[in-house]
Formats: C-alpha cells, sequence, structure tokens
C-alpha cells in the first residue's frame, strides 16, 4: 500500500512539474520574442533621446534610417527637374559622405545642369534682378539681393516700400520694417568694425527676404516681433552664419522648419559641422534634422517596454532554470526513496 501510494504521490508530482516547466518555458520564449521586437526600437530611442541637444547627432540618427542609393537618386532628379542644381549637388554631397552609390550618368547630369547656370548673361540677369526686388529665385540673384542691403540700398528700399504702404493706408509688415531699420545700424556697425559684424549683416537680408517669401511660419514671426534689439541682432547673427555655410536658399529652406530664434542656433551648428550637405539633410528630415519630431513620452515608453521585456526575459530564464534543478533534485530523492523501499520490501520478504 505504501509503494502504491508512493507511486501515485511520483506520477502527480511529474505531471505538475512537467507542466510548470513547460509554462515557463512558453513564457520565456514569448519574452524573448517581445524583446527581441522592442530592444532595438528602444535603444534607437535612447540615442534619440541622448542627441536631443546635438543637431549634428540627431541629423546622423535620422539620416541612417532615411537616407539609401534610392532616396539619393529619387531626391537628384526632383531637384534637377524643379531647376534646382545647387539642392542636387547637396545630395551628391551627402551621398559621398555617407559612401552612397550614385549613377556616374546622374553626377554627369549635375555637373551639365551646373554649367549652364554659370553662364555669364543669365548670370548677370538674375544678379540684377536680385538687387532690384531683393527675391533671391538663384544664387546669382541671391548675390544680388546681399550686395545691395551691403550697400544699405535694399534696407533703404525695403523701408521706404513699408513706410508708403502706411500712408495709403494698406498694411504695414513692421517685422520688415524692423529688420530693415536694424539692417542699416548693423551695416554701419560693420563698415565701423572691419566686418565683424558681416553674419548678422547676412542673416538680416535673409530674414527679410523670407519674411517676403512666406518661408517664415507664424510662430517665429509672432515670436521675432516682441523680442529685443539684441535678441534679433543674435538671430539674424545666426541665420547668417547658416547662410554662410550653405547659401541664401539653404537659409530660406531652414527658416521654414524654425518655430523659435533657438532653431536657428540649431541650424547654424548643423551647418557649421555639414556645410553644403545641410540643405539636402533639412530638405530630406524636415523639422527632425534639429529636433525630436517624435514625444519624448513615446521615446521614454520605448525605453521603458524595452527594458521591461529584457528583464521579464530574464527572470522567466532564472525560474525556468530553478524548475528544472528542483525537478532533477526531486527525480534524484524519489530514485533513493524508491531503492530503500525496495530494500525494505526485500528484507520483509527474506524476514
Amino acid at each position: 500500500m505504501r509503494v502504491a501510494t508512493f507511486g501515485v504521490m511520483r506520477g502527480d508530482w511529474n505531471l505538475l512539474t512537467r507542466l510548470t516547466i513547460t509554462l515557463s518555458l512558453g513564457a520565456a520564449v514569448w519574452l524573448a520574442v517581445a524583446s527581441g521586437v522592442s530592444l532595438p526600437g528602444g535603444v534607437d530611442a535612447a540615442r534619440t533621446i541622448a542627441a536631443a541637444d546635438d543637431p549634428v547627432r540627431l541629423a546622423e540618427l535620422a539620416l541612417d534610417k532615411e537616407f539609401d542609393a534610392r532616396t539619393a537618386v529619387r531626391e537628384i532628379n526632383e531637384a534637377l527637374v524643379a531647376g534646382d542644381t545647387e539642392l542636387a549637388r547637396s545630395f551628391l554631397d551627402l551621398a559621398a559622405e555617407r559612401e552612397v552609390a550614385i549613377p556616374p550618368a546622374l553626377t554627369a547630369k549635375i555637373e551639365s545642369a551646373e554649367q549652364d547656370a554659370e553662364r555669364p548673361a543669365s548670370k548677370a540677369a538674375s544678379f540684377a534682378r536680385g538687387f532690384v526686388t531683393g527675391k533671391p529665385e538663384d544664387v546669382a540673384s541671391a548675390a544680388g539681393m546681399l550686395t545691395g542691403d551691403l550697400f544699405v540700398f535694399g534696407d533703404v528700399r525695403d523701408a521706404v516700400r513699408e513706410g508708403w504702404r502706411g500712408l495709403r493706408g494698406d498694411d504695414v509688415d513692421y517685422l520688415v520694417l524692423g529688420l530693415a531699420g536694424t539692417g542699416i545700424a548693423v551695416t554701419a556697425g560693420m563698415y565701423a568694425s572691419a566686418g565683424l559684424a558681416a553674419p548678422a549683416r547676412a542673416g538680416l537680408t535673409v530674414a527679410k527676404a523670407a519674411r517676403r517669401g512666406g518661408h517664415i511660419g507664424a510662430p517665429l514671426v509672432r515670436l521675432l516681433k516682441v523680442e529685443k534689439r539684441e535678441n534679433l541682432v543674435k538671430f539674424v547673427s545666426d541665420l547668417g552664419k547658416v547662410q554662410s555655410r550653405t547659401s541664401v536658399r539653404g537659409a530660406l529652406q531652414g527658416l521654414k522648419i524654425a518655430e523659435h530664434p533657438k532653431d536657428v542656433a540649431k541650424l547654424a551648428t548643423l551647418a557649421a559641422a555639414k556645410g553644403t550637405k545641410t540643405r539636402a539633410i533639412v530638405k530630406l528630415l524636415g523639422r527632425g534634422a534639429i529636433a525630436l519630431t517624435s514625444s519624448l513620452f513615446t521615446l521614454a515608453s520605448w525605453v521603458f517596454w524595452a527594458l521591461f521585456n529584457l528583464l521579464a526575459f530574464a527572470a522567466a530564464c532564472k525560474r525556468t532554470a530553478e524548475r528544472m534543478t528542483l525537478r532533477h533534485c526531486e527525480r534524484r530523492r524519489m530514485r533513493r526513496l524508491r531503492m530503500q523501499n525496495e530494500r525494505l520490501a526485500a528484507a520483509a520478504q527474506a524476514a
């Protein structure tokens, strides 16, 4: 009777331990799959959060995901169709930096378009238009616009134009009027300081062109209207640094994604590191080139779930190992008990 009872207990115990081990292994496998899915996203999220205040690193992380040969070819072709050889060259330079292969025929097409844009007659006409109108349609017209402002002609032109609108009862763009007044003062300071204020002078020109062309968003316009003169000078100085490292069109493109004067400071940092490639980066990534496009809550959630799944997987593995070890120890103990019972039974029969 004791032997039979022992056999029943042993069978029930084996069934129970096998069930618990199976459940533990199943949980471990499930958590391994969950960890494999969430861990890469969590690592990327952690890197993104760490690079939140570093626009260069932030752009590099985003380019790792967004930029490849297919994207580069597509963007270059679109730029060439639009007649923007400068942007096409920017993508070509970015591809070279990141060791992305571009078809030789497409490279030759860019060089041919650049040669056509360098024709003297075309450049002279564009320069004159930029000088008179203050609208940067291409590289030559942007040079004309900068030259006009360098000799104060552009600032006087804009101040007179806005003043005339006020006299006629039309809407006056007080931001352009304020930038023109600041430009006259900055230009005088530039001559007095032997050119030390040149970035601010260039930035003022770009800011006026951006305002006229609708390249500045409403949130940034509202902030600029209430900025003090020294903060406004800091803003246009950063903008001038972007222009000097990229181009006027590059600075205008950067302003489209700026929502705060601090964003322009980040653009200046990015432009100092990437130079002419900045236009391609901003065109491809948008605001993601200088700021977190996902909320901190979303990124933090990725990190949390990745760590949770990893720790839960480790705990499941630990629990499975413990149960398998316990089962092994119990089997050895039961084997010893069985052998002891058999010896007792043999001794009883012999007696």
